[in-house]
């Protein structure tokens, strides 16, 4: 009766710490679907009124090149922190518990990542 106790100690105990992976995992799908937002939108207002002021340039503060690039730099900082923050949960999540997977969203993070600082670097050396 004690061993079968212990097994199921042990199967609990599993299964939280894989409960808490897959919450990190949402919680950084969550932050890639946020980014995926403010980098496209902010892109979007970008090239929209590009075209739409073609030959009539605004030197207002808050031009939409600005406010756009504006969007896509909170987005590509607020993941750049989200995959931080990812990282050190996970290491910290693996030291007590071995067994788990690698995290599989941190690459499509990544990727997001990079997408988001090329969209940048392009609005900003497109003057």
């Amino acid at each position: 009766m004690s061993e079968h106790r212990t097994e199921l100690s042990d199967t609990r105990t599993d299964l939280s710490f894989q409960r808490t992976a897959l919450s990190y995992e949402r919680t950084l799908m969550s932050w890639i679907r946020t980014a995926i937002s403010l980098i496209s939108f902010g892109f979007t207002i970008y090239k929209f009124f590009e075209e739409f002021n073609k030959g009539n340039p605004s030197g207002h503060l808050f031009s939409p090149r600005r406010v756009g690039m504006i969007m896509m730099l909170f987005g590509f900082i607020g993941l750049l922190f989200a995959q931080i923050q990812h990282d050190i949960a996970y290491k910290r999540l693996k030291a007590e518990y071995p067994q788990i997977q690698r995290s599989l969203s941190s690459v499509l993070s990544v990727l997001i990542l990079l997408f988001g600082l090329i969209l940048f670097l392009a609005a900003l050396y497109r003057q």
